[in-house]
C-alpha cells in the first residue's frame, strides 16, 4: 500500500470547498453526479499511478 495522505492537506481548503460547491450550484442531481465523475477522472489522470489510485479507492470505501 502507498502512503496516502488522509489528513487535511489542501492549501486554502475552505476556498476550494466553496469553489467545488459553486461548481454544483443550480445543477440537477444527474449533472452534479456527472461533474463529480469528470472531476474524479481528471484528478486520477493527473495522479497517474494505478497503485495510488487503487489505494485511494480502498481508503474511500472505508471512510463513511
Amino acid at each position: 500500500m502507498t502512503d496516502l495522505i488522509l489528513t487535511p492537506n489542501i492549501e486554502g481548503a475552505d476556498d476550494f470547498y466553496a469553489e467545488l460547491l459553486a461548481a454544483h450550484e443550480g445543477q440537477s442531481k444527474e449533472d452534479s453526479d456527472a461533474l463529480n465523475a469528470r472531476l474524479i477522472l481528471v484528478l486520477a489522470n493527473h495522479i497517474g499511478d494505478r497503485e495510488v489510485l487503487s489505494d485511494a479507492i480502498e481508503a474511500a470505501k472505508k471512510t463513511k
